[in-house]
């Protein structure tokens, strides 16, 4: 059995704001069968405290960034739970990352550098006489994990860290070196040191033994100008230790035979139900053309400013648009401005049983990101057959067939894909979808195919399995 420690923000179904919450919660399982024992570190918010209350303390900490901590042992919804109880870190009200004007919480370098900083000490020490052999960390807000534990000096833990997003630095201003506890003689360009300031997901993208991200295709993007974020040329440099798997997603909860949040059915026919329920509840009409959706943060990076534009050809061939999402404001004002459209409906927020209908009442789920690691919104869209029509970027290329003529042809298509990722393609795009819906012959088979296509996280476990054992060879 290997040992792993994973480091992580935020973990469905405790607490998300993301696809990283859902793929922390969902690994630790996958995991079991591959021989991997996997705990998971985590902030101390309100709701992850008020799951575990009453769990026992295995580890005090006196001073941890401005005040006492304990690490408390528990297990909830079937993970293996270390939470980190720092009140004067994590005990705040609202989203775990903004404070309530909508900026950055001030001290997120110290809040995060602190669960970092306690995951090497576990490596270092144990805990409760368990010793992880493999610390394992997610996107910027672990990324400081290796250089606690270089100084921890143990040198037999190995480390893994995985980008999710690498937009996201985790940036500090060098001021804070000693504040964070870092030692200023690795803040070199050749360390954690980014354009005169301190970027956590550096500090792991140079430190760790190996890096992977969510899909193959983000891998290959990552060594790109376009899509590397300014750290390019780390990720080239690293290009022999970086791995591309896929996520995959949680196919009880994502289970359209079971899903207590629709009307329960095993075949594309048995949407029917479903979207008529969904209709009712965003108050849309009767329409000819497909249903779509879109569950999503509202930002340029999804690509839904593209939406906008190209959304007329949609309505234009009797199609409809039922959105659930939050995030710029001038995004959230323009989808308020598109809902005075008799088929256009819109809920700003983000509800996670609405998610779920939303998607299982869709003839089709739209995802025009610039750029997508992964992506798990088209995973759901396969798993309850909601054609996925995303753009050719990431992990949307990675996991959806396009409806070519030959793909077709050979009976593999599971969507639409479009590129380049510009409106006026987004705009064909929508129309071939329509096209397409007004076969029924041909959606049917679109929609079976989508249905059929593997998106559970078997095959990527083994991979992540296998990356471990090879760690520890």
């Amino acid at each position: 059995m290997i040992d792993v420690l994973s480091v992580v923000s935020e973990c469905a179904p405790l607490v998300k704001t993301g696809g990283l919450a859902d793929v922390a919660g969902a690994l630790p399982g996958a995991l079991t069968s591959e021989g991997v024992r996997m705990r998971t570190l985590l902030p101390g918010y309100p709701a992850v405290m008020a799951a575990a209350a009453g769990a026992e303390a295995a580890m005090e900490i006196d001073d941890l960034f401005g005040g006492p901590a304990k690490v408390r042992a528990a297990t909830v919804a079937g993970l293996d739970l270390l939470i980190l109880d720092a009140p004067h870190l994590y005990d705040r009200p609202g989203s775990i990352y903004l404070a309530p004007h909508g900026g950055d919480w001030s001290d997120n370098p110290e809040r995060f550098a602190a669960l970092s900083w306690v995951a090497a000490r576990i490596a270092a020490h144990g805990i409760g006489g368990w010793h992880p052999a493999i610390l394992h960390g997610h996107d910027w807000q672990a990324g400081l994990m290796c250089e606690y534990l270089h100084d921890a000096g143990t040198k037999g833990v190995r480390t893994v860290m995985t980008i999710h997003n690498i937009a996201f630095h985790g940036i500090a201003p060098a001021a804070k070196l000693r504040q964070l506890r870092l030692d200023p003689a690795r803040f070199t360009p050749e360390g954690f040191e980014y354009w005169g300031n301190i970027s956590a997901l550096k500090a792991g993208l140079m430190g760790a033994d190996r890096l992977t991200t969510v899909s193959p295709t983000y891998a290959e993007e990552l060594m790109t100008p376009e899509f590397g974020m300014g750290l390019d040329g780390v990720m080239r440099d690293r290009r022999a230790d970086l791995s591309g798997i896929l996520n995959g997603i949680d196919e009880d909860v994502w289970n359209p035979a079971t899903d207590d949040q629709i009307a329960p059915y095993k075949t594309p026919k048995g949407k029917a139900k479903a979207k008529a329920a969904l209709r009712e509840e965003f108050c849309l009409p009767d329409a000819e053309g497909p249903l779509c959706c879109v569950v999503s943060r509202l930002t340029e990076q999804k690509g839904l400013d593209l939406l906008i534009e190209a959304l007329p050809a949609l309505l234009e061939r009797g199609g409809q648009l039922a959105l659930l999402g939050s995030g710029d404001a001038a995004l959230e004002e323009a989808f308020r401005q598109a809902a005075n459209h008799e088929n256009v409906a819109v809920r700003i927020g983000y509800d996670e049983g609405l998610s779920h209908r939303l998607i299982a009442g869709s003839d089709a789920i739209l995802v025009p990101s610039r750029f997508e690691p992964c992506g798990l919104t088209q995973l759901y869209g396969l798993r309850y057959g909601t054609v996925p029509l995303v753009a050719l970027t990431g992990g949307l290329a990675d996991t959806v067939i396009n409806a070519s003529p030959a793909a077709m042809a050979m009976g593999v298509a599971t969507g639409v894909q479009f590129h380049p990722i510009t409106a006026g393609a987004l705009t064909n795009a929508l129309t071939r979808l329509c096209d397409l819906y007004a076969d029924p012959d041909t959606w049917d088979a679109l929609q079976k195919n989508a249905m059929a296509q593997p998106v559970g996280w078997g095959t990527s476990a083994a991979r992540y399995a296998a990356l471990y054992k090879d760690l520890l060879a």
